[in-house]
């Protein structure tokens, strides 16, 4: 395990870089994001341990980055000014470009991995947005009402995205539809406010979501509003979610309990065959307990190379851990 102090400053995301294995983007606050400035860490992982490479301050909170999918220098980060801000990790202390169109904290941010030159954001504001980092304007707005935690671009599509919100709603959009909204599904994933969601990396149709009421849940769009498999063993919260690029059954989910938990949905074959309890409908089970947080737990991502389950998390514990998934799972 490796690992790395965000000295007064508070993570809220972190993200492996899509072009380099040793790179690590963490969006950071002050005072819990509750007052004050931001940091934008770029971590290398060296042979020496976790060295900051560069960072930016901010006037206002950070709470989410998307590495460009087009740049490999290139990320953007969601303010709680509700701005968006675009840096380059070859360029001094400056965004180089910023989008004021929110008008709360922005928190979501997702890059499309097909259509690569655009992404999305998603704010308290009820709105999602999307953008392209060569245009001053947003492209297009799409108006939820509710406020909304996070947005994300299905994986193997230029057009479909999904956004979950406050009111217990998961929402499908297709940007081919016509405007104003471009919806295609809603389903009510969970009674209370929904924090995260993911899509699965193998299974177009399958997305995850999770938030206050501690399940995790499992969705095929193919079979709308049918709850595949529900992950219990969360004691708070959950902040964070991600699917595995290397595993089609295993998801990572960082919660307010301060722990990272890794589960299997059981849709592989003898996935069951492993587990430490917490088994739901469906199947799914708890693989594994990664502990090493000490205060909320609040971004989790996968590394897309090198040796199969390798992440990253952090936390308001001021501290950001790379490790490996199948050093806490043991044997798959």
């Amino acid at each position: 395990m490796l690992s790395f102090r965000t000295t007064g400053f508070n993570g809220y995301a972190v993200k492996y870089s899509p072009f380099f294995d040793s790179r690590i983007a963490c969006a950071a606050s002050s005072n819990f994001g509750l007052v004050g400035n931001g940091r934008l860490y770029i971590l290398t992982l060296t042979p020496q341990g976790i060295i900051a490479e560069k960072w930016f301050d901010t006037q206002d909170s950070l709470f989410d980055v998307s590495f460009s999918e087009s740049n490999a220098n290139q990320l953007a980060a969601a303010s709680g000014d509700g701005s968006i801000k675009l840096f380059d990790a070859t360029l001094a202390d400056f965004p180089i470009r910023q989008w004021r169109e929110h008008t709360r904290e922005v928190f979501s941010l997702s890059w499309n991995l097909v259509d690569k030159n655009i992404f999305a954001s998603s704010s308290w504001d009820g709105n999602i947005k999307i953008w392209s980092p060569t245009s001053p304007a947003s492209l297009r707005t799409i108006h939820i009402g509710s406020c909304t935690y996070s947005v994300a671009f299905q994986p193997s599509s230029p057009t479909v995205l999904s956004a979950v919100s406050s009111d217990g709603f998961m929402r499908v959009f297709d940007l081919r539809a016509p405007e104003p909204s471009a919806e295609i599904a809603k389903t009510r994933v969970s009674p209370g406010e929904v924090l995260t969601q993911d899509w699965n990396k193998y299974r177009a149709s399958v997305i995850a979501s999770a938030g206050v009421d501690r399940g995790i849940r499992i969705w095929d769009l193919k079979m709308p509003g049918i709850c595949q498999t529900e992950l219990v063993g969360h004691e708070y919260a959950v902040r964070r979610i991600a699917w595995s690029p290397h595993w089609q059954d295993v998801v990572l989910s960082a919660s307010y309990d301060m722990s990272v938990r890794v589960w299997t949905d059981g849709s592989s074959r003898g996935a069951g065959g492993t587990g430490l309890g917490g088994a739901g409908p469906g199947g799914g089970r708890l693989m594994g307990v990664m502990d090493k947080h000490t205060e909320f737990c609040a971004g989790v991502d996968w590394c897309l190379f090198g040796g199969e389950g390798w992440a990253a998390s952090t936390g308001w514990d001021e501290m950001v851990w790379v490790w490996d998934v199948g050093g806490v799972i043991g044997s798959r």
